[in-house]
Formats: C-alpha cells, sequence, structure tokens
C-alpha cells in the first residue's frame, strides 16, 4: 500500500477506478468550462495531487486562456510535478500552485469567489462532522452559479455519494449531473451553486483532513 500521496497517485497507473474517476472529473471540468460566460474563468482546487485534473483538461480546451487558477497542496513533490506541467502547457503566468495547507481559508483569499470549485480525493478523508464542515463552507469559495465537482468513494455496499448528494441538495447546490466509474465503486458529481457568496468563511480551518494513502477511498 502506498505511504504517501505522492505514492499514492501512482495507483492512476494500474488502477481502473481511478482511472475512470479521472476521465469523468475531467469530463466535468470541461463542461464547466463550456458553461460558463464569457471572458475570465476563476478556479480553485483543493488537496490538488499533482493537478492532472484540470491540466489534463486545459491541455486542448478552447477556453485554457481564459482561466485564472489556484491549487493547493501540501506535498512538495505532487506540487513541483504539477508545478512543471504548468510550464509545459505555457500557462505558468495563468495558474498558481501553492505548496500549503488546502484546509486553510487564507490559502484561497484572492482567488475566490470561484467560478469552478474542483473537491476530488477528499470527501472520503473526512469525518461527517469535517465533511458537513467544509460542504457549509463552500459557499465562501464559491460564486452564485459556480460549479463544484466533486468525488466521493463506496465501500462495503455503502453508497456514500448519496449523503453528499442529499446535504448539497439542501445547501444550495443544484445537481447538474451525477455518474458512477464503471467499477460501480466511486462517484462523482457536479452541482451549481444557487446561493449567496459568504465573503468571509465561518472559521480559519475549512475543514480536517484525516486520511491517510493507504486507507484512502
Amino acid at each position: 500500500m502506498p505511504k504517501d500521496w505522492y505514492e499514492w497517485h501512482d495507483l492512476y497507473k494500474i488502477e481502473p477506478k481511478l482511472q475512470q474517476r479521472l476521465e469523468i472529473v475531467r469530463e466535468y471540468i470541461a463542461y464547466s468550462l463550456n458553461a460558463s460566460p464569457l471572458g475570465a474563468i476563476r478556479i480553485v482546487s483543493l488537496c490538488a495531487g499533482d493537478g492532472r485534473d484540470l491540466l489534463g483538461t486545459l491541455e486542448n480546451h478552447p477556453r485554457a486562456k481564459d482561466v485564472s487558477a489556484r491549487l493547493v497542496e501540501i506535498n512538495s513533490n505532487l506540487v513541483e510535478r504539477g508545478r512543471a506541467t504548468i510550464e509545459s502547457l505555457g500557462l505558468a503566468k495563468q495558474i498558481e500552485f501553492i505548496n500549503g495547507d488546502a484546509t486553510l481559508a487564507t490559502n484561497y483569499v484572492g482567488a475566490v469567489p470561484a467560478d469552478i470549485v474542483i473537491v476530488c480525493g477528499v470527501f472520503g478523508n473526512l469525518t461527517d462532522g469535517e465533511l458537513n464542515r467544509l460542504l457549509d463552507n463552500l459557499s465562501f469559495l464559491s460564486k452564485t452559479g459556480a460549479f463544484v465537482i466533486w468525488t466521493r468513494g463506496h465501500s462495503n455496499g455503502i453508497p456514500y455519494s448519496d449523503n453528499v448528494r442529499k446535504i448539497l441538495s439542501a445547501s444550495g447546490f443544484e445537481e447538474v449531473n451525477f455518474k458512477l466509474t464503471a467499477t460501480g465503486d466511486m462517484g462523482v458529481g457536479i452541482h451549481q451553486y444557487r446561493g449567496e457568496n459568504l465573503p468571509q468563511p465561518k472559521e480559519q480551518k475549512l475543514f480536517v483532513f484525516s486520511g491517510i494513502p493507504s486507507k484512502a477511498r
């Protein structure tokens, strides 16, 4: 089993559920870009890994030059790899990769409210209480009309994504689409925020990430 998150990302080479999840996430990012109004598109990504979901989408997307993005990731090796990809795509002036704690509100100041919020590979690494707190704080990260793209793994026959969908719908987020991977154990959703942006989060800490790579879901 992987010992750290950098090693965990190597599972994308061999795990069908992760490969399928990534494909759906990129599909939803592309949809969000296409559906955004003309002009600048602001994006933030929490616990961004090496940014392969967003960067892989922007590589061939016609609206790539409209994007300004901030990706936040605490693992320095993943950030280094992501920054190298950004340079290779010629997007260094548009995309900022912060090597920092994605749970802190200060790491998003100046980049939010965003038009697209990417929260992938996060929810399965939170307690129920922290999941609720993060979902509540999405109103700080999201502008009215923003698209939120998220993932949640299933295990032991329990469809954990059902709870996420329920909470989001009750919190001013309208479901745009939801898919399960062909393996049946990864849910990917896209919601659109219909509420008002909150300029200040309720707390400096948006959530507490408690996951470990060997048990990631």
